[in-house]
């Protein structure tokens, strides 16, 4: 028998006694999928590429950490071939970090996902445990489920899809409707004109009336917005017909500079209405040439601001906002070079590394590698401090560059004279 297969049959062996001596507990403690996502959902971090159809540009420093593999952590969403599947258990080969297992509550939960898998079908699940005693990566296949819905949400919110959807309810401010299991709310003001409910004075009691009439109907949506960490969206029933929208984009081209009012914010930008019935969507890596974690620290709904077209597709505009700004990577050409000798602030930490800014609008990563770990990366370079480094790439016109730390650098030179003299 082939060593890795030994190896493989003896921790199932484990997983399958231990399964069996705590299913009954298992039994008594499964508890209901809750509809509430939000904590479950917040802070997941996808491993795989996921490429946003209205984004033209990618953070140079993204394409980095892209490139450096490293194993999968607690929280990070993975893809893997299932190998096996028996009563308790379902292995998922995860190469080349090892074997992932669902099994135990794990498994109990998401039995109705698992009936429909079969083995050598590719599926994705959500690592729980980097590793368990029987060397196995844990993982869960209900918070992938959950995690992935959130994806979807934010797709269709980019790419406006239509949903038709029946009202469950009806209050004094709009309707609930529900899609994919999470509740979510219509206000009355963002009901068609048609569907507005006309009052005299404005009378709540009668507003509530007139929107009840809409309980178990269906209407056509789109979603506004969504709250993940609340597990709550919001819907709009003013859309516009393809053929108008079509119409009115027709009277635009790439390179326009346009002005409009900011209508919307979310995690991966924001929404610009260019015109009545037409909205331009400025993605979060066209805002700014410095890094922009957050697109709601720089802009407000109602503020009024200026973008350039760089995109017109499938009926879609896609703006930018610091093309009108200097390229700080243009000046940063002239002024430094591979192998020179630099100054810079930590703007941020990851588990690739330490993302560095030189100047505004001009960062470069220096890599956990140069450190050992994370947790000696964050204690040599603290979050908002200064220190010196050396540029070990630099690449302008791809606004591509990595740093090494000089203090770490120079322990590393003085470490190998060293052992050279020993």
């Amino acid at each position: 028998m082939p060593l890795i297969t030994s190896i493989f049959k003896r921790q199932k062996e484990k997983v399958e006694e231990k399964t069996h001596l705590d299913k009954d507990e298992q039994t008594k403690t499964t508890a209901p999928l809750q509809t509430n996502l939000s904590a479950q959902t917040g802070s997941t971090k996808i491993l795989r590429k996921k490429t946003s159809p209205s984004a033209t540009y990618t953070h140079p420093m993204m394409k980095i950490i892209e490139e450096s593999k490293n194993p999968p952590e607690e929280g990070d969403l993975v893809d893997g071939s299932v190998i096996e599947i028996d009563k308790s258990s379902l292995f998922i080969d995860l190469a080349p970090f090892g074997t992932g297992i669902i099994y135990g509550r794990e498994f109990s939960n998401a039995s109705d996902i698992v009936k429909k898998i079969n083995v050598g079908d590719t599926i994705a699940a959500k690592v729980v445990e980097r590793e368990n005693e029987d060397g196995y990566i844990e993982l869960s296949l209900k918070e992938a489920r959950q995690a992935l819905i959130w994806n979807e949400v934010e797709e269709a919110i980019e790419k406006k899809t239509l949903l038709e959807l029946p009202v469950k309810e009806a209050n004094k401010g709009g309707l609930i409707l529900v899609w994919q299991g999470i509740a979510g709310f219509l206000p009355a003001s963002q009901l068609k004109s048609e569907h507005y409910p006309r009052v005299e004075d404005g009378d709540k009691d009668k507003i509530l009336q007139e929107l009840q009439k809409f309980v178990g109907k269906k209407i056509e949506v789109l979603i506004l917005s969504a709250s993940p960490k609340e597990g709550k969206l919001i819907f709009s029933e003013k859309g516009h017909e393809q053929k108008e929208k079509g119409e009115i984009i027709g009277k635009y081209n790439v390179g326009d500079i346009v002005e409009g009012e900011v209508t919307g914010i979310v995690d991966f930008g924001l929404f610009i209405k260019i015109e009545e019935g037409l909205e331009g969507l400025v993605h979060i890596s066209e805002m700014d040439w410095g890094l922009v974690e957050d697109p709601r620290t720089l802009f407000k709904v109602g503020e009024v601001v200026k973008a350039q077209i760089i995109e017109v597709k499938d009926n879609k505009i896609s703006l930018s906002i610091k093309v009108l700004k200097e390229n700080p990577w243009v000046l940063a050409a002239e002024k430094y070079k591979k192998g020179a000798d630099v100054t810079g602030v930590v703007i941020k930490h990851n588990k690739h590394g330490a993302l560095v800014s030189i100047e505004e609008g001009v960062a470069g990563l220096n890599h956990v590698s140069e450190f050992g770990t994370e947790k000696a990366l964050r204690e040599e370079l603290e979050l908002g401090k200064t220190y010196p480094f050396k540029i070990t790439l630099f690449e302008p016109n791809e606004q591509r560059m990595t740093l090494s730390h000089k203090e770490t650098q120079a322990q590393e030179n003085i470490e190998t004279e060293e052992d050279k003299e020993t």
